[in-house]
């Protein structure tokens, strides 16, 4: 139970771990919200290099939870993945203490809560879940939990969040036939994914000491983005999920979920290779080799279905709707013929069930009401969902898919799909052609955001509506609720990949109140130089117009159904050079000042406060809006409940049903891998 503390040294006595937590008093802490932050707190130990990670419960009588402890060693001086999604200048972060990196030492946590609460509290935990692949880290200031924890506490609903680090690349996703025997004569069952086990681990150490902050274990809400909410998908499909749950709800936000895993020995194709790059030939060299050397595989190795983590059925969730139509009506008719031999008595007494239970689903479904309500015949795996995308997920590759053109991804596509009708038909739906004309920049330009259309629903758009719809019908047509996210990113104008991070957490420096006047009264020296050069461009022709095109031209593009990219395309000018907020989101040479969607500080309040309030009612157990409808956040800050048809109007369901469903799953990710690679590099 918390101890009365000052002002500036939040103190916790944990009675089960015998030890006095030292925390901070957060920056946005009033005397009147007072909110408490634990850092740096170790919940696991690694006995080795490629280990499964050991619960940690030994403190001394005194802990220091004023630092952030270190973080999974990774690639030092690159741009965060923050600063990339967000379009930051280095001047625009926050500035925060370096953070050590330790291959060892990483696995820790952030609590922030509520101050002034104990044992009893009983309050929800919000467990956040970070992406980046093979960087990044739960002590980013982006994800940092102050905010959304005082809106908690305004809302009358407060609630616990935890950040927290595991292993990321190499050091959390190695596996190999080797590695396996290696583990198993350990006692440890399966091989790789000890990031995975690390956040189990995570979740087994808040199920037993969240208790003395105020949380309740039994009431834990995961929520990620990106490879973070892909894990989470792994979670709900896992083996240990299915016999023991150690969360009850979860958010999936932009999901990068893999369906092609590999298994343990095309894993263990791609470790030969990265040996013999190192040139060790053992398990044990390769463990003494230096982190430093190591992080420079990181993107070699995720996930991997080694037959034990996942359960056995977990694809069945990614397969296309008509699947299971089919085999639904097959059973549907099996059904039929079985009840005609049942009494009339039995059949009135099913419709008197039936007519009763309806009134009751539709109660249930309002917001606010109590989740159980809703699913109290449900399985304790099977937990409520809210999962969504955003509607440029895809520029998150918009670089390399920049530089594909009509003739190169034809090429590659027929190679993929090894069918020139499945390729055709690709090709065709996304309208992807090549110009008559040489030098048409404009057709090169269209064909790239088609190609980042592509992208977008075979990567990430199309998997999500799959899995939701494919959880909610293993949940008896209950229990999901589907939102969409088309509002713009305040900093790149664009509902771009992570956009919707900056509303949650509202945690990127002053962006509710310096968000620029939708119709200024002046013009700056920028607007009256970039206007004379593309105006200068205009009177060019030939090649150097095209040079000139190439270096300014950017599109952004929306179709009926609010769908945006941003994109990238490069001639002479190198990628390092890119300031991504000179990236115009007009689809013309003129300033996008008058033409493109502008943030102003009243939609980013309005955005802000819808989506913190949704997720916060949810990890408080109430159904936040009608799970029968979509909640749509934007564009132009538009929020609230829409009916389904909207999120038909707004994605591309129709081409989803007609193109994608009868290539498959399998096929339609391997093409959005390798177009989101981009083209081989001459």
């Amino acid at each position: 139970m918390p101890i009365p503390t000052s002002e500036t040294t939040p103190e916790v006595y944990h009675i089960a771990l015998d030890t006095i937590f030292h925390g901070v008093e957060h920056p946005v802490s009033t005397s009147d919200l007072p909110v408490h932050q634990y850092r740096g707190i170790k919940y696991a130990s690694i006995p080795a290099r490629f280990k499964p990670s050991k619960i940690f419960t030994s403190y001394p009588p005194v802990t220091d939870a004023t630092k952030y402890g270190p973080i999974c060693p990774q690639i030092r001086n690159m741009k965060s993945f923050e600063q990339i999604m967000f379009g930051l200048l280095d001047d625009e972060i926050p500035k925060q203490p370096l953070i050590k990196q330790n291959e060892f030492e990483c696995l820790n946590l952030n609590i922030t809560c509520p101050g002034g609460f104990n044992s009893r509290s009983h309050l929800p935990v919000m467990v956040w879940i970070h992406g980046g692949s093979d960087r990044g880290s739960g002590s980013s200031w982006a994800y940092d939990g102050g905010h959304l924890v005082r809106k908690s506490m305004l809302l009358g609903k407060p609630m616990i969040m935890v950040t927290f680090n595991f292993r990321l690349g190499l050091f959390g996703f190695a596996a190999s036939p080797a590695l396996r025997e290696d583990n198993k004569s350990s006692g440890d069952e399966g091989v790789g994914n000890y990031g995975l086990k690390d956040q189990r681990t995570l979740l087994e150490w808040l199920h037993h000491y969240i208790a003395d902050f105020g949380g309740d274990p039994n009431n834990i809400t995961l929520f990620g983005e990106s490879t973070g909410a892909a894990d989470i998908v792994y979670h709900l499909l896992s083996t240990h999920n299915e016999h023991r749950p150690l969360f009850s709800r979860a958010i999936i936000q932009s999901a990068l979920m893999e369906y092609n895993l590999p298994d343990v020995a095309t894993a263990g194709w791609h470790m030969n290779r990265l040996m013999s790059t190192l040139r060790v030939s053992t398990l044990d060299q390769l463990r003494c080799v230096e982190p430093e050397q190591l992080v420079q595989f990181g993107q070699t190795m995720r996930v991997v279905d080694d037959g034990v983590f996942l359960r056995p059925t977990w694809k069945e969730c990614f397969i296309p709707e008509d699947h299971h139509r089919h085999h639904h009506r097959v059973e549907q008719q099996r059904l039929v013929s079985s009840s005609k031999a049942r009494s009339s008595s039995r059949r009135k007494l099913h419709s008197h069930s039936q007519s009763r239970s309806r009134p009751r689903t539709a109660a249930s479904s309002r917001p606010g009401v109590p989740i159980s309500a809703t699913l109290r015949d449900l399985p304790p795996h099977l937990q409520p969902l809210i999962i969504g995308d955003c509607a440029a997920d895809s520029s998150l590759w918009s670089t390399p898919v920049s530089f594909w053109t009509a003739h190169s991804v034809a090429r590659r596509l027929k190679a993929v799909c090894q069918s020139l009708p499945k390729s055709s038909a690709l090709l065709n739906a996304y309208d992807i052609v090549a110009s008559p004309y040489a030098n048409d920049v404009d057709a090169e330009l269209e064909n790239v955001e088609r190609i980042l259309e592509l992208v977008n629903d075979a990567r990430i758009a199309w998997p999500t509506e799959c899995f939701s719809v494919n959880v909610k019908r293993e949940r008896g047509n209950k229990g999901v609720w589907r939102y969409i996210w088309d509002q713009d990113g305040p900093t790149r104008h664009s509902p771009h990949h992570a956009s919707e991070l900056i509303y949650l957490f509202d945690n990127v420096p002053g962006v509710a109140n310096t968000l620029e006047d939708p119709f200024p009264d002046t013009f700056s020296d920028f607007d009256e130089e970039l206007e004379m050069s593309e105006v200068a461009s205009s009177a060019t022709s030939g090649p150097e117009r095209a040079s000139v095109v190439k270096r300014r031209k950017s599109c952004l593009s929306r179709d009926e159904g609010g769908d945006g990219f941003e994109v990238v395309v490069m001639g002479e000018l190198k990628i390092d050079e890119v300031d991504t907020r000179m990236v115009s989101p007009a689809a013309s040479f003129v300033h996008d000042g008058w033409m493109a969607p502008v943030v102003d500080s009243h939609s980013y309040t309005r955005v802000r406060d819808a989506i913190q309030e949704r997720w916060i009612t949810f990890a408080n157990g109430e159904t936040p809006w009608d799970e029968e409808k979509v909640w749509v956040f934007g564009p132009e800050a538009e929020t609230g409940e829409r009916s389904k048809w909207i999120f038909d109007a707004r994605r591309r369901r129709c081409l989803w049903k007609e193109v994608l469903e009868p290539l498959g799953m399998s096929l339609v990710m391997k093409v959005g891998v390798e177009l989101s690679r981009g083209p081989p590099l001459r």
